[in-house]
C-alpha cells in the first residue's frame, strides 16, 4: 500500500467519524486525488465526487473561475467554493497550477495554488514543487490529501443521520 493510499484510508476514517462529505476540484492532477479518495474504504459514505477541469474554459464555465489567469489565488478560491456547492460537500480541496515543463499564466513550472473549503470558509495557499511534471503532480496530490486530513482534524462534524 502506498503512502497516499494510507492517507486516503485515514481520511476515510475521519470523514466517517465526523459524518461529513468531501469533494475535489482538480486541474493539473487530472483526477489522481479523486482516484485515491474513491478507492478508499467506504468512500461512497463520504466522498461526493470531483470535477476534473483541465481546460481553462471548463474552469471558467463549470467552476465559476473569474476571467483572468487560472494559475492564481482567485481561481483556487473559486474552484473550492464552486465544487463544494455543486456536489454538496462540507470540505473540498481544489488544485490549479503549472505542472510543467512550460510556464503557464506567467507562473513557472511547479507553481500550484490550493483552495480549501471547510467550515463555510475558503483558505488558499501557493506552493512551488521542484522536478518534472509527474513529480509536481505527485507532490500536489500529497499536499492536497494532507490539507483534507488537516481540515478533517479540525471539523466538528454533523449530527449523524438516524439509524
Amino acid at each position: 500500500m502506498s503512502p497516499q493510499d494510507r492517507v486516503a484510508e485515514r481520511i476515510s476514517a475521519a470523514a466517517r467519524r465526523s459524518h461529513v462529505f468531501l469533494a475535489t476540484a482538480e486541474s493539473l492532477t487530472g483526477g489522481q486525488i479523486s482516484c485515491l479518495l474513491g478507492a478508499a474504504p467506504a468512500s461512497s459514505d463520504w466522498y461526493r465526487g470531483s470535477v476534473v477541469a483541465y481546460s481553462s474554459e471548463v474552469k471558467h464555465r463549470v467552476l465559476q473561475v473569474p476571467d483572468g489567469p487560472v494559475v492564481s489565488e482567485p481561481s483556487a478560491r473559486a474552484m473550492a467554493g464552486a465544487v463544494a456547492e455543486l456536489l454538496g460537500a462540507d470540505i473540498a480541496v481544489a488544485v490549479t497550477g503549472a505542472g510543467g515543463p512550460d510556464p503557464q499564466d506567467g507562473q513557472p513550472p511547479g507553481t500550484v495554488w490550493f483552495g480549501l473549503f471547510s467550515d463555510g470558509r475558503i483558505e488558499t495557499e501557493v506552493r512551488r514543487f521542484p522536478g518534472e511534471p509527474q513529480d509536481v503532480v505527485t507532490a500536489t496530490t500529497e499536499h492536497a490529501l494532507a490539507l483534507l486530513e488537516q481540515a478533517l482534524a479540525a471539523v466538528s462534524g454533523r449530527v449523524p443521520p438516524p439509524a
